[in-house]
C-alpha cells in the first residue's frame, strides 16, 4: 500500500499578514481552499489512506473542512507539527501512520493539474511498488532556480549534483514539491541534523537516495502544469490560471469530490 502525505502545517511567512490569522493552506485558490489541490492530486494517484500536517491552532478548521475523508471515500487522519522544522521532520513525525508502507508526499502550496497526471502518477507508484525500491522526485525547467531544490544531469540522465536553492547553478532543473518514497525514507530521514536553518531538509534525504543509486527523475509531461502558490503573485496566478481552465473547458479543477467520483471511490 502507499500512503499520502500532505504537509499543510509552516506559517507561511511569504503570505504575511494574512497568514497571521489564516493558514495558507486553507486560502482560496479561485473557487477552493489550497488544500484541495494536493488532495485531488493524491485522490486521482488511487492513494486512499491519507495524512495532513497542520499547525496546532489550525486543526479544527481542516477537521471542519474535510472531517475524515468519509465523504470523499477515503480515510483522511491529522498530525500536528509544533514547529516548522522542516518537510524531512514531517516524515520522522507521521512514522506511526506511515508504518511499513511506501508513501507520496506534497507540499501542500503545490497545485498540479494536467490530462493523465493521475495516470502517470499511479505508474510511478507502480514502480516503486513492484519492487523496483527507491524514490521518485518530478521536475520541470523553471527561469529562477535560485527558489527552488536544483538537480543537475548529464547527457544521459544521471544524477551530477543535487543543490538547495543554487545562487547560480548550470541546471534549471526545478524539484517540484511531489515525491515518492519508499519506507526508506524513515531511515534517512531519523539519520538528518538540522540544516543551517535549523530544519531537516527533505533534498538531504533525496541525497541519500541519490547515493545508493535508487533516486529517480521523472520530468512532469509539457502538458502538466506545476505551480508554487506560496508568494502572492503566484497566488493570484493559479487562481487566475484555474479561472480559465474551468471557464474555457467548463472543468473544475482541483476538486475532490469530482476526482473521487471520476475514479469510482464514492
Amino acid at each position: 500500500m502507499v500512503k499520502g502525505i500532505i504537509m499543510g502545517a509552516g506559517k507561511g511567512q511569504r503570505l504575511l499578514p494574512i497568514t497571521k490569522v489564516v493558514n495558507k493552506h486553507l486560502l482560496p485558490i479561485y473557487d477552493k481552499p489550497m488544500i484541495y489541490y494536493p488532495l485531488t492530486t493524491l485522490i486521482l494517484a488511487g492513494i486512499k489512506e491519507i495524512l495532513i500536517v497542520v499547525n496546532a491552532k489550525d486543526i479544527d478548521q481542516y477537521k471542519e473542512l474535510l472531517g475524515d475523508g468519509s465523504a470523499l471515500g477515503i480515510n483522511v487522519e491529522y498530525l500536528i507539527q509544533l514547529a516548522p522544522k522542516g518537510i524531512a521532520q514531517g516524515i520522522v513525525l507521521a512514522k506511526s501512520f506511515i508504518k511499513s508502507d511506501n508513501f507520496m508526499l506534497l507540499l501542500g502550496d503545490n497545485l498540479f493539474y494536467g490530462k493523465g497526471l493521475g495516470r502517470s502518477l499511479r505508474d510511478s507508484i507502480s514502480l516503486i511498488e513492484s519492487g523496483n525500491k527507491g524514490s521518485v522526485i518530478f521536475t520541470q525547467e523553471v527561469p529562477n532556480p535560485e527558489e527552488y531544490g536544483i538537480i543537475e544531469l548529464d547527457s544521459t540522465e544521471n544524477i551530477i549534483s543535487i543543490q538547495e536553492k543554487p545562487m547560480k547553478s548550470k541546471s534549471k532543473l526545478a524539484i517540484s514539491g511531489l515525491y515518492i518514497f519508499d519506507n526508506k525514507a524513515l531511515d534517512y530521514a531519523n539519520q538528518l541534523q538540522p540544516s543551517t536553518r535549523g530544519e531537516l531538509e527533505i533534498i538531504d534525504v533525496l541525497k541519500h537516495y541519490w547515493l545508493d543509486n535508487t533516486l529517480k527523475v521523472t520530468q512532469l509531461d509539457l502538458g502538466v502544469v506545476w505551480l508554487d502558490t506560496g508568494t502572492f503573485k503566484n497566488l493570484n496566478d493559479a487562481a487566475e490560471f484555474v479561472r480559465i481552465i474551468q471557464d474555457k473547458q467548463s472543468i473544475s479543477v482541483g476538486d475532490p469530490y469530482k476526482a473521487a467520483k471520476t475514479i469510482g471511490l464514492i
